[in-house]
């Protein structure tokens, strides 16, 4: 009833509200003039091309983390939250704002503007339905729905470790990072860090000596963060790839870089820590990296130094010590691993004076595949004592390499 008394009827005017009704769903009203015309238009034009609609999910989403969540959690397929009206959108777990900037006519157009521009700088959207996501990134609990890319796509796909620490990191540790960069570059390895001052610049240099680096960016591709890395910016882009989930202009924000942190440990099979402060960033990093099931490990240093406190603490607390390249191999899958320490060339058992019990237990060894300790004893005479002795000496030699589990694989 109306305060008159009279019942209440809505004017017989077609611009007053226009009611549609997209996939079998509740009808739309729109309370102003032409409003419904022109977003049901732009929603169906979006309709054809997913990715405008997965850029438009984006921009809000990386404005409050809260979206992605519960769009996620409550819907099918985050893009279904398009098209429902506002009161089911609340009823769903989001707020008021987001429920509105979701049937904004203004979303749409931002997203095929961003689109637009991201297409004229030369650089690459990929939304998490695009060929090109990669796969590694969707495993982890909330997965940016597009990354804006320059530089080589295919490099997000392939076997990668993170490498990062303080951003002021003292001589020892920055030497650390490169060597430890380049040599898991150099046999193959993308190396993937987050371009901040200190370890991260220092692992992207180590890496392109010999091989690709992944630069995470906590702001826009057009806004390079710090400014003195635009150089970096430049050769990483030539040499492996640059990312965000943040929009072009987007500025490097102070909460958006524990929010990159996901994605240089998603993007991972494993994270290393090179220098790190008790309260550090990079002990976030190691967090969110355990939470994605990804390995963690820490280079020692140090113990009167405040830059050792935090890797101390991750080792004591089971991260894997690393001195080597070779450390970090082992605790890679074993596809990954056996491929790269079945790699190493070392010297030729033909050159070397092996006795008879070293040359039975080296001609069982595979190049290509590990053997476990047990697996040997059965196919000797000798019991897994002596076998444990001839493999040591064996490794000493360097004619062979342990991988964790006691299992062993022949040296090239």
């Amino acid at each position: 009833m109306s305060r008159t008394g009279r019942p209440f009827r809505l004017p017989h005017r077609r611009d007053y509200f226009d009611p549609f009704t997209l996939d079998g769903r509740k009808a739309i009203f729109f309370r102003f003039t032409g409003a419904g015309s022109r977003i049901r238009n732009d929603y169906r034009a979006a309709e054809d091309d997913k990715r405008v609609l997965w850029a438009a999910l984006n921009l809000l989403a990386v404005e409050d983390g809260k979206i992605s969540r519960r769009l996620r959690k409550n819907f099918k397929s985050p893009l279904d939250v398009f098209g429902l009206p506002e009161g089911e959108i609340l009823a769903r777990g989001l707020d008021v704002e987001a429920a509105r900037g979701i049937a904004s006519p203004q979303l749409m157009k931002r997203a095929k503007r961003e689109m637009q521009r991201t297409e004229d700088s030369g650089f690459e959207l990929l939304t998490i339905e695009d060929k090109g996501y990669p796969s590694l990134l969707k495993e982890i609990y909330d997965p940016p729905f597009v990354l804006y890319c320059a530089g080589k796509v295919e490099a997000l796909s392939e076997p990668a470790v993170a490498v990062v620490g303080s951003r002021a990191p003292s001589p020892y540790g920055k030497s650390m990072a490169e060597k430890l960069a380049s040599d898991l570059a150099g046999r193959g390895l993308v190396v993937v860090s987050g371009m901040a001052r200190g370890i991260d610049s220092a692992a992207h240099r180590g890496a392109l000596e010999k091989g690709k680096t992944v630069a995470v960016m906590g702001s826009g591709l057009v806004r390079v963060y710090p400014r003195e890395n635009r150089r970096l910016f430049e050769n990483i882009i030539e040499n492996g790839a640059v990312v965000s989930e943040f929009p072009l202009d987007a500025e490097p924000l102070s909460h958006h870089f524990p929010q990159r942190n996901r994605l240089i440990s998603g993007l991972s099979l494993a994270l290393v820590v090179v220098e790190a402060a008790e309260r550090s960033g990079s002990l976030i990093s190691a967090r969110m990296a355990l939470d994605q099931n990804r390995e963690v490990m820490a280079v020692p240093g140090s113990v009167a130094s405040e830059l050792s406190r935090g890797t101390h603490w991750l080792i004591k607390n089971g991260a894997k010590l690393v001195e080597t390249w070779e450390d970090v191999a082992e605790e890679l899958p074993p596809s990954v691993r056996d491929s790269l320490i079945g790699g190493i060339e070392g010297p030729e058992a033909g050159a070397m004076d092996l006795g008879p019990e070293e040359q039975d237990v080296y001609n069982l060894l595979d190049c290509a595949s590990s053997s476990h300790v047990d697996e040997l004893a059965e196919r000797t005479e000798y019991t897994i004592s002596e076998i444990l002795a001839i493999l040591l000496n064996l490794e000493l030699k360097g004619l062979v390499s342990q991988s964790p589990g006691n299992y062993y694989l022949r040296r090239k």
